[in-house]
């Protein structure tokens, strides 16, 4: 339920975040971003 739960709110942060960055860069540093995050939480 919790793994649920984080994968949901990882998935809405990078939608958010790749329609926030202006660049391909920026969208990789995102990405990556939420990769640490869930690494973290799991």
């Amino acid at each position: 339920m919790t793994r649920k739960i984080i994968l949901a709110i990882a998935a809405s942060v990078m939608a958010l975040s790749a329609t926030a960055c202006n660049t391909v860069r920026g969208v990789g540093q995102d990405l990556e971003s939420v990769a640490d995050g869930v690494d973290d939480a799991t």
